[in-house]
């Protein structure tokens, strides 16, 4: 099912970047911080998350803080037809942090994670061990150079027009 991307105008991106900078924050203290009244954040926040721009309230858990400090990115060539297969068998690897189907020489890429070379070594023979992977190679990573991010690009949006709520049009 795709969705129509939501149109976000300045007002909406101001509410997701006070969710950013302040994470635990409740209705009423965003709308303190955009200077809107709670009743505008809670339907802008919903109308967000029925859109799916807000996808989910997990918490970033940083898994080398965790533990977890050896990552590396697989690129999977995997049997004509086999992703459906090949999603439910990296699903059942607990060092597959996420995976993507890509175009290109791979047909799909991970990024995994482990404790320790040999908990690596694991993993990689874990799902080289699936019946639908042909091919893998890995890469590990050395260190973040730009960490998981999303308002940057949410900045780029042409906005929607201007917000209803007085008071953000008056303050900014």
């Amino acid at each position: 099912m795709s969705r129509t991307p939501a149109r976000l105008d300045d007002l909406d991106l101001a509410i997701l970047t006070a969710m950013h900078e302040y994470q635990k924050a409740g209705i009423l203290e965003l709308s303190r911080r955009t200077r809107v009244a709670r009743a505008t954040v809670q339907s802008r926040i919903a109308r967000m998350e029925e859109a799916g721009v807000i996808a989910s309230y997990d918490p970033q858990i940083d898994v080398t803080a965790a533990g977890f400090d050896v990552q590396a990115f697989v690129t999977l060539e995997i049997a004509q037809g086999a992703l459906e297969e090949v999603g439910v068998d990296l699903e059942a690897i607990p060092g597959v942090l996420e995976a993507y189907a890509t175009t290109g020489t791979g047909d799909v890429l991970c990024r995994i994670g482990a404790d320790s070379h040999a908990g690596l070594q694991a993993v990689l023979l874990s799902i080289d061990r699936t019946s639908s992977v042909v091919r893998s190679h890995s890469v590990v990573v050395l260190s973040t150079v730009v960490p998981h991010r999303t308002l940057p690009l949410l900045r780029t949006l042409t906005p929607a027009g201007s917000s209803k709520a007085p008071a953000y049009r008056s303050a900014h």
